[in-house]
């Protein structure tokens, strides 16, 4: 049979398949079924061709959605934090990276723009925040403002406030990602300002020391969150082969997963700098500590974990389709 012809006979029932995912596990084992017979027959006549590649495609998302209905109810929060949040960050990665630029091409605007124009960091930030904290420097303790208040009122305030900017962040996705990319140029710009601040002072490398303690964990979640409100937007601008509220639908499935993996790292994030940050005069050991792991924790999970799980998941598609 030639290509075209193969094409042809099958090209409607892969249509239905990619306009119309299932969600019964019968019906995913039976799809799942055809496209091997499918693959197989591709693979012996059309080795190298799109059309072989394309069933491959389908195949290996049909089988990812069989092995998570496959878990037992009982693991399912378990497979959610080792499998499905990582396979949906692996699938997303590239808006992730996009994110991250976005992010410090904004961090770098915020400290370009008030080296040339000094009184740009009250305009980003409230003047009393700014007057506050040049007293603390000129008294002294530059990091007063973490030490001030009662620690557990201080940690619920920066959690609810972290997750509250997480929600928006994916919220505003709805808006083509313009919402989210507006919201991720605020944070940046205000970040980049304040640490300019005290890099006048001379306190560049204690701002990093002292704020990135429990900043590594805050920020990088925020990027993550943005990433989450840009797979929103983009769903819409670009549905594929998808009707674009079946693609909203999956996008938004996506995201809030997303969302939701980032609740620890935000509370985490928050206990940082309720309790640890206050304390300025830790050794300098402690606090390189703190932030690398905060750092080599966030690439890991976020980043080569979600690599490794889809390697593994491929290697078993593979023997399974063989």
């Amino acid at each position: 049979m030639r290509e075209g012809q193969f094409i042809k006979k099958h090209k409607e029932r892969w249509d239905q398949y990619q306009q119309a995912p299932a969600e019964d596990p019968d019906e995913l084992a039976r799809r799942f079924a055809y496209l091997v017979d499918d693959l197989s027959f591709a693979k012996t006549f059309y080795p190298a061709s799109n059309t072989t590649r394309y069933i491959n495609t389908m195949a290996a998302k049909i089988y990812l959605d069989i092995y998570k209905n496959r878990k037992e109810k009982s693991q399912r929060l378990l497979t959610f934090w080792t499998t499905e949040l990582p396979l949906i960050l692996f699938r997303y990665r590239r808006t992730l990276f996009v994110s991250f630029l976005f992010f410090v091409s904004f961090f770098l605007l915020g400290v370009l723009a008030s080296a040339m124009e000094p009184d740009f960091v009250r305009m980003v930030l409230s003047m009393d925040y700014v007057d506050m904290t040049e007293q603390n420097i000129a008294n002294g303790d530059p990091f007063g403002v973490y030490k001030d208040g009662d620690p557990f009122l201080m940690f619920l305030f920066i959690a609810w406030n972290n997750v509250r900017v997480s929600l928006m962040m994916f919220g505003s996705g709805i808006f083509f990602g313009l919402g989210t990319l507006y919201l991720l140029f605020h944070n940046g710009v205000m970040v980049g300002a304040f640490e300019h601040m005290f890099y006048q002072h001379h306190l560049g490398a204690e701002f990093f020391l002292v704020v990135f303690i429990h900043g590594t964990l805050e920020l990088s979640a925020v990027v993550i969150a943005a990433c989450s409100g840009f797979v929103l937007g983009g769903s819409i601008l670009f549905p594929g082969t998808y009707t674009r509220a079946q693609s909203l639908r999956r996008a938004a499935k996506d995201s809030v997963k997303i969302i939701v993996g980032l609740i620890p790292v935000f509370v985490i994030a928050a206990v940082f700098e309720s309790y640890v940050t206050r304390h300025t005069e830790m050794p300098l050991w402690l606090s390189l500590f703190i932030l690398v792991s905060s750092l080599a924790f966030i690439l890991f999970y976020f980043v080569l974990y979600p690599v490794r799980v889809f390697q593994n998941h491929r290697k078993n598609f593979i023997e399974n389709a063989a």
